[in-house]
């Protein structure tokens, strides 16, 4: 009986498909339109609400809970972590738009939201020592993630005028550059069962053999 669940498990795992070309779709999408507002490209946050909950959100959990069925505990906690986020950022966002309505004797203080960023930052920095592991295009993201981070944690704060803000932006710009990347090679190369477009092999001290 427990050699027969044994063997189900092992089909049910094989039967699961990669996740990480959606998760990754879904980080370059949101990165992508989010990023222009830091840049000055366009104004507001109202519009980028959908996208931040539907793509950064839920394309991310949904990729995230795919691989934790795979026993992909970095990929698991990478894309269900960013996604969490993506779903605080949207709520921000909406209490901040007058979406959903506030206490009008509410206390504001925005740098709660910069300490947050401090906290993603942190999950990051350890989170790029992982991506070392995998492949340099994912390195790559996670390193403009924490530059990402300590931008937005820095403007947040109020401090270096509007540097920090733009250095977020172009970083964020940069996160949906090789997201697309990224995605566009686990797909194919997923698709095709060999290297359609390479994505670098995995380097570092910890890196397997």
């Amino acid at each position: 009986m427990a050699d027969a669940r044994e063997t189900n498990a092992v089909k049910a795992l094989q039967a699961t498909a990669n996740p990480s070309p959606l998760g990754l779709f879904g980080l370059a999408i949101v990165t992508l339109v989010a990023s222009t507002q830091k840049l000055g490209i366009t104004e507001g946050t109202v519009n980028i609400i959908p996208w931040a909950i539907f793509l950064g959100a839920a394309a991310q959990l949904l990729a995230g809970f795919m691989d934790y069925r795979l026993n992909n505990t970095f990929g698991a906690t990478a894309f269900s972590g960013y996604g969490f986020f993506w779903l605080g950022v949207a709520m921000t966002w909406m209490m901040g738009n007058g979406i959903i309505a506030m206490n009008p004797a509410a206390v504001v203080d925005t740098s709660q939201l910069a300490f947050a960023f401090l906290g993603y930052l942190i999950f990051t920095l350890y989170m790029t020592l992982g991506a070392m592991g995998t492949s340099k295009v994912l390195f790559v993201i996670f390193f403009l993630i924490d530059i990402l981070f300590l931008g937005l944690f820095v403007s947040t704060l109020g401090v270096g005028g509007v540097f920090w803000k733009y250095l977020a932006g172009c970083a964020e710009m940069g996160i949906a550059i090789f997201s697309f990347y990224g995605s566009a090679a686990n797909l194919l190369n997923t698709h095709y069962g060999k290297t359609v477009l390479p994505a670098g092999k995995a380097f570092g001290p910890w890196a397997m053999k």
